[in-house]
């Protein structure tokens, strides 16, 4: 892989970006940046949550879609997350042993490994979501109807709708056993 050498002349810290270059070049930065920010502190109240428990952001992804979609597949889990097998195995493991999730074999193909939040996961997942839930709250608060119609509507354009996870299937296509679509 190549490296990208950018050679930009220095500034003093503090200072403004380039505005003049960002915009002759047509860039979004003003978007960029606050995806940056707003993902930052979107996750950071779970993340920092999750210290106490010795997880990261990987424990989040894997048990917020285990309980939302309770008896989803180990693969479909894989498509949907876009991490390996090791990295999901890691990560599954130990929230296996800690009792956050259980693994059961599938009803019609025992080789299916079919996972499930405990009541200890379920626990922990709320309390993440609520984190976040009191974020979004307060950032859509004011936001009229039509407006937060337009907020979805971005988000979703953000996905790529070419992706053949299963991802979008579960969130458009299916109603989760703990909330509505």
């Amino acid at each position: 892989m190549a490296d990208i050498i950018l050679s930009r002349p220095s500034s003093a810290a503090g200072s403004k970006p380039n505005e003049t270059r960002s915009a002759a070049a047509g860039l979004r930065w003003d978007i960029i940046e606050l995806l940056f920010f707003a993902y930052r502190d979107f996750v950071g109240d779970a993340d920092h949550e999750l210290e106490a428990f010795g997880f990261g952001r990987a424990h989040h992804r894997v048990m917020h879609f285990v309980y939302r979609y309770p008896g989803l597949k180990v693969a479909d889990l894989l498509d949907v997350l876009r991490i390996t097998k090791q990295s999901l195995g890691r990560v599954l493991k130990q929230l296996l042993d800690e009792g956050y999730i259980v693994q059961k074999a599938g009803n019609n193909d025992r080789r299916q490994r079919l996972l499930f939040a405990t009541a200890k996961g379920e626990a922990l997942v709320t309390k993440l979501a609520g984190l976040q839930t009191e974020r979004l709250n307060n950032a859509l608060s004011g936001i009229e109807p039509a407006g937060l119609e337009a907020v979805k509507q971005f988000l979703r354009a953000m996905i790529d709708r070419d992706d053949p996870d299963k991802v979008l299937e579960a969130i458009f296509g299916a109603t989760p056993s703990t909330g509505k679509t």
